[in-house]
């Protein structure tokens, strides 16, 4: 009788593993990937331990995003304190269905708080939502406040693995990609 260890280190490593591969089949399965989505792909799973199946990652124009539920699950994840949201309403137009909300993810009780700001009218939403467009514009700014939040330390610490492979892919220098970290992630 012999018993299998398991590999030292932290407890999920083994769910990493079998999450992977529940994401490369299910990406494969639902799109026409290339090898360099499946790279990019492992290392989102890796880093961000998020689920294909459940609809935390999508493909869209060729690139990986990471959806609105995929944000929520990595800010419970990291423990979140808090987002409050409201509308700008000297933008807003509720006749014209043009809305303007800024949203603010605390970190902690104590934080400043990640900063983002999301707009919708009939122009720039699709058909399907025509009529929903306030919702859409709340959404949108808890997602861009949301991706700030989860994107910052990591950034200011040293390039995480993930962000080192989209840089070889795209044949981009750190500098140049740096100098834009900072302007897409800075608190507004």
């Amino acid at each position: 009788m012999s018993f299998s260890k398991k590999p030292k280190g932290r407890r999920d490593q083994p769910n990493i593993h079998v999450l992977t591969l529940e994401n490369l089949r299910s990406a494969r399965r639902n799109w026409d990937v290339t090898g360099q989505q499946v790279v990019v792909l492992r290392a989102l799973t890796e880093e961000l331990r998020l689920s294909v199946a459940l609809g935390d990652l999508r493909l869209l124009d060729s690139k990986w995003y990471v959806t609105h539920s995929g944000l929520m699950r990595l800010a419970r994840r990291n423990r979140c304190a808090g987002i409050h949201v409201h509308p700008i309403r000297e933008f807003c137009d509720m006749i014209a269905g043009h809305w303007i909300f800024k949203a603010t993810v605390y970190k902690t009780a104590v934080s400043r708080g990640f900063v983002g700001y999301g707009d919708a009218d009939p122009s720039n939403t699709s058909p399907l939502v025509r009529g929903a467009e306030m919702r859409v514009a709340e959404t949108r700014a808890v997602n861009r406040a949301l991706r700030k939040s989860s994107g910052r330390s990591r950034l200011r610490k040293s390039p995480s693995r993930l962000r080192l492979i989209q840089m070889a892919m795209s044949g981009r220098t750190a500098q140049a990609t740096a100098s834009r970290d900072c302007v897409t992630n800075c608190a507004c």
